[in-house]
């Protein structure tokens, strides 16, 4: 593992480059949600039917993912596999601290300014065009149309305020009182 003093030099950008994409075991279930909104495509074992270890091994390798686990077996298999599988053992079972394990590990922990992944899915998000009219028109092209807004959306987003929705569940998002925690709990890694 990485001396984490010297970490930060080899950690992924949130903001500019993409962050590596990760496979998180049935012990990690949790983890997945931070990491998507700090911006990683973060695959859970479950959602992919991938709970045997031989199958997330393959999995991790056929989509080049860091396999990320509790499970000190699968942690020692991964690299001496055929497979050559990159994986962080994490020995904390909260949270926050195995937030701050992936942080000593080199991976950035830090809220994306504007989401990139769906929090439930992992599918890509997409912004929620405002009422208003794009001042370039390709802005608006790919965006989500607000009239689409669920009921349990405030009526704001996607005019006063910024908005995403997912392209694969439909899931919106939006910065309020959620976003908040979240920030403030990412903060104390």
């Amino acid at each position: 593992m990485d001396d984490p003093s010297t970490a930060d030099d080899n950690r992924p950008a949130v903001d500019g480059d993409d962050p590596p994409p990760v496979l998180l075991d049935v012990m990690c279930g949790k983890l997945a949600t931070y990491l998507r909104l700090c911006g990683y495509d973060a695959a859970y074992a479950l959602d992919r039917e991938a709970e045997a270890d031989d199958r997330l091994l393959a999995l991790a390798a056929a989509e080049d993912r860091t396999l990320i686990t509790r499970d000190r077996d699968l942690a020692e298999r991964a690299p001496d596999a055929d497979l050559a599988v990159d994986a962080v053992l994490l020995t904390e079972r909260d949270v926050l601290d195995q937030l701050r394990e992936l942080d000593a590990a080199g991976f950035r922990i830090e809220l994306a300014a504007e989401p990139s992944r769906c929090g439930s899915c992992n599918g890509p998000v997409e912004r929620v065009a405002s009422a208003e009219p794009a001042s370039d028109p390709g802005d608006a092209a790919d965006a989500a149309d607000p009239a689409d807004r669920p009921d349990y959306v405030p009526d704001d987003v996607g005019t006063d305020r910024s908005g995403w929705r997912c392209v694969d569940c439909g899931q919106w998002f939006w910065k309020g009182g959620h976003w908040d925690d979240v920030s403030a709990r990412i903060d104390r890694v």
